[in-house]
């Protein structure tokens, strides 16, 4: 009996996870998870309740008494608040400002694990984030660690019509508390910094089904 695969694509901010992950996704048949997507939610949320995202207690007891569930939509699984997924609203400036205020929070990253590791009752999966393999998914054999120079990054950023200050981001992702962005464990680390997204994601492709082909063979594991 096969257990459901984990794919975890983590790095920093423009580093084409998103992109990426879609891809590897799709490619392997796969759903997709963006767990970015999910703290974004939960800071739109607590802007939407007035809440200070800068007071962690607030942060944190929002957490706890939003009505959330997950459900697979077209191969994405999402992360729905009163059975709504707020798709356009988490992609604005303003949330974009919120979300490392919430992501820092402790109590949030413990809800937010055990939530993400619900996501594995729906499939084989390809998930993107910060901490995946080195926080939600240590356990998964497949660990990528995507990053670009900041020049690209903020290239990037920049076509996305986004503004953002990658540099205090990093910082405030690697030296956080909980859960801090690092490269995990046993990781394959890509610069795609010269690299397009398909020669990103097909890099990724190649090493999964070069190690899901040595598992066929016997003696290997099931997974």
């Amino acid at each position: 009996m096969r257990r459901s695969i984990v794919i975890a694509i983590d790095g920093t901010s423009a580093s084409g996870k998103s992109t990426n992950s879609k891809l590897v996704a799709k490619a392997l048949g796969f759903l997709h998870v963006d767990t970015g997507a999910m703290y974004r939610t939960l800071a739109w949320y607590c802007l939407r309740q007035r809440i200070d995202v800068q007071d962690p207690k607030a942060v944190a007891a929002a957490c706890r008494r939003w009505k959330t569930s997950l459900k697979c939509v077209d191969n994405h699984v999402q992360l729905l608040v009163d059975g709504y997924f707020p798709a356009e609203e988490i992609r604005t400036t303003e949330v974009s400002a919120a979300v490392p205020h919430v992501a820092a929070v402790p109590k949030v990253r413990d809800w937010m694990k055990k939530m993400q590791r619900q996501c594995i009752q729906f499939g084989n999966l390809v998930m993107e984030g910060r901490d995946i393999g080195t926080n939600v998914f240590p356990e998964t054999d497949f660990k990528y660690y995507l990053d670009a120079n900041p020049e690209e990054r903020s290239r990037r950023r920049a076509a996305d019509g986004i503004q953002e200050d990658l540099a205090a981001r990093d910082q405030r992702d690697s030296q956080r508390a909980a859960a801090p962005l690092m490269i995990a464990l046993g990781a394959k680390v890509i610069n795609n910094s010269q690299m397009t997204s398909e020669q990103t994601s097909g890099l990724i492709i190649t090493h999964i089904k070069k190690r899901l082909a040595e598992w066929e063979q016997p003696g290997i594991r099931d997974v």
